[in-house]
């Protein structure tokens, strides 16, 4: 009963938060999950309401509650659009850790995040076993996307078409860097993340290379590990700050202009979830810490255009191929990036830029949603599927590996021929530069 009360308490400090909310019914019209399902329960104003009947009914029912907040994308759509300004991404990562310290991890959790992704090292070699063997496992989905499909039957991979892991992790590539800057007078810090290191690792190339064409110098630490968000999004607080005090580690002594990074989910989450989440016991040198750093992350994109600059004069190609953007929420909603990127896209003259249909519509991928609900993620991700082929593109961008794995398996499971980018990527090729 104690840890109920103690539960309780720390719950009704989110109550002022709570308040805010006036049940007006605006999330319900920009939420993916409630586009498919209809359930008031999926829609941020149920999962609030929800909250607050937990405080007055001191918990009677945490599994359930657990259950509602976990059946979110966390796409910040509905705080976005919220007129009340209602945090509602940070209400449900405190939630979440909340019910998770009082609840525990299930053994498969503790499993993943404890002893693997809060282990870069351990992670890393499990990967790479990985690789060798994904091939017995794994054939050929599309030629054109690059993706695979289960050889044997599986719960989590049968109804997907998923990208295979980079034969060479980006890690083994390029261990390190320290590069000094040249005529830019800039030089940065480059946090790799989990997916472009180990699935998109093409990605990192076309950055350094960007990097170098621009002469900005470069601090890549070796052994990075994961940003965090995995163990948040599971509330597992342990998990995060151990992530948290590893890659601060890392980049110490921080003295670099800009922490650049090509994830949009990687940059929201130092931005925005690492200074709201690293607590009163990590020590106030380290909380510090983290605000030098959250105030020094800048997506790839961003600064590119707003601290190099491009060249956005080049004429209109109506020859060209067509090309297509999708809006990351985390990039677009959370940070308000999503001028930049398009005009990374529009420098390539090679291509010819094309709107899509709810560019900032969510491509419903949520990271560990996707593998607990892939069926009503699989029907968000058809919405975006359909809205790409009415742009008539041959490719598609965006600046996120999440958003690039949804889409691939959407486009690939309906046999369409486009390619599936990254927004440096495009700006690398418009560069030409001879590597």
């Amino acid at each position: 009963m104690s840890d109920m009360k103690q539960l309780a308490q720390l719950m009704a400090e989110l109550e002022k938060m709570l308040t805010l909310c006036t049940r007006c019914g605006m999330c319900q019209a920009v939420c993916p999950i409630f586009s498919v399902t209809g359930k008031e329960s999926d829609v941020a104003r149920g999962k609030l309401a929800i909250l607050d009947g937990l405080l007055n009914t001191m918990f009677e029912n945490p599994d359930g509650v657990y259950e509602h907040l976990n059946k979110c994308l966390l796409c910040g759509s509905c705080a976005a659009n919220c007129p009340s300004g209602v945090k509602v991404l940070d209400i449900f990562i405190r939630a979440r850790a909340i019910l998770t310290a009082f609840m525990g991890l299930s053994p498969s959790k503790k499993l993943i995040l404890r002893k693997l992704l809060a282990n870069p090292q351990t992670f890393d070699r499990l990967f790479e076993v990985g690789t060798k063997f994904q091939r017995f496992f794994t054939k050929p989905a599309s030629d054109i996307i690059g993706t695979s499909c289960s050889r044997i039957a599986s719960p989590i991979l049968n109804q997907r078409h998923f990208m295979p892991l980079a034969p060479v992790p980006f890690h083994r590539i390029s261990p390190s860097a320290d590069i000094l800057p040249g005529k830019s007078g800039i030089k940065i810090a480059y946090f790799t993340g989990c997916l472009i290191d180990k699935i998109f690792p093409d990605v990192a190339l076309a950055a350094m290379r960007v990097f170098s064409f621009h002469e900005v110098g470069v601090f890549m630490p070796q052994g990075q590990g994961c940003c965090g968000i995995p163990a948040l999004s599971s509330g597992d607080i342990e998990s995060f700050e151990r992530l948290l005090l590893y890659n601060i580690e890392k980049f110490r002594p921080f003295d670099f202009d800009y922490l650049v990074t090509s994830c949009a989910t990687c940059t929201a989450t130092i931005k925005k979830f690492w200074p709201l989440m690293a607590g009163e016991n990590l020590g106030k040198k380290v909380r510090d810490e983290v605000d030098i750093i959250s105030e020094k992350v800048i997506d790839i994109n961003r600064f590119i255009v707003s601290k190099i600059g491009i060249n956005t004069t080049k004429p209109e190609n109506d020859s060209g191929k067509i090309i297509t953007y999708h809006d990351p929420c985390h990039l677009n909603k959370s940070l308000g990036v999503s001028t930049e990127p398009r005009l990374m896209l529009k420098a390539n003259k090679n291509y010819r830029f094309m709107e899509m249909p709810e560019a900032g519509w969510c491509c419903g991928m949520g990271g560990s949603f996707n593998l607990q609900h892939y069926d009503i993620s699989a029907d968000i991700g058809k919405r975006k599927r359909n809205n790409i082929i009415s742009s008539g593109c041959s490719v598609v961008a965006t600046a996120c590996p999440a958003c690039m794995i949804q889409i691939s398996d959407m486009l690939s499971k309906s046999n369409d021929r486009i390619e599936v980018k990254h927004t440096i990527e495009i700006y690398d090729e418009s560069l030409e530069c001879n590597f």
